[in-house]
């Protein structure tokens, strides 16, 4: 949503135009976000209730108030904003839930920037087979595994199972397992 209003802000504009008025407002939203982010899911869900619904309302309020070009750059900030209000107010319900989509974006960037490579990928299970192991591999990075020691710690290990089809030998090599924590870093 803020990039939508960054987007219909002038460039020169001064504080007191309607696109900058409202990309300062979301300016507002994220640095209480980054204020809460050292607080537990629970207390950042306090705060987001005492403070952030006030202002989300206050903010799509002002939002249905205003008389502006359906087909403006302002407009169409406005029209995005109305259609995404209640994926915006996701945030209100569950303090572990980030209010930009940065991380989002980040984590599949190269996704993006290698789908043109991944065309020639041959087959529906190598196109397959290839999106499962770069999810695994975004999840790695996520959690701060390093990915190369991650997937020789993969090669060197599963082979050596029994069995792949329990779950619990499964989730003893996710990212995020004790194990994996330590060995691969």
């Amino acid at each position: 949503m803020r990039r939508k209003f960054f987007e219909a802000a002038p460039k020169q504009a001064d504080k007191t135009s309607l696109g900058r008025k409202r990309l300062d407002y979301c300016d507002k939203l994220f640095a209480l976000e980054v204020e809460w982010c050292e607080l537990y899911p629970q207390e950042r869900l306090v705060k987001r209730k005492e403070i952030l619904t006030p202002l989300m309302t206050s903010f799509f309020d002002w939002c249905r108030e205003q008389v502006v070009l359906p087909g403006s750059k302002l407009g169409l900030a406005i029209a995005y904003s109305f259609k995404h209000e209640r994926t915006f107010r996701t945030v209100l319900e569950d303090g572990h839930l980030v209010l930009s989509n940065n991380m989002a974006e980040r984590a599949i960037k190269s996704l993006v920037m290698g789908r043109k490579n991944w065309l020639f990928s041959q087959s529906f299970e190598g196109a397959k087979a290839t999106a499962i192991i770069m999810s695994l591999l975004e999840t790695a990075k996520r959690h701060g595994v390093n990915s190369e020691k991650y997937i020789s710690y993969l090669l060197d290990r599963l082979p050596n199972e029994e069995t792949l089809a329990k779950r619990e030998v499964l989730e003893a090599y996710l990212p995020w397992a004790k194990e994996v924590q330590t060995n691969c870093q």
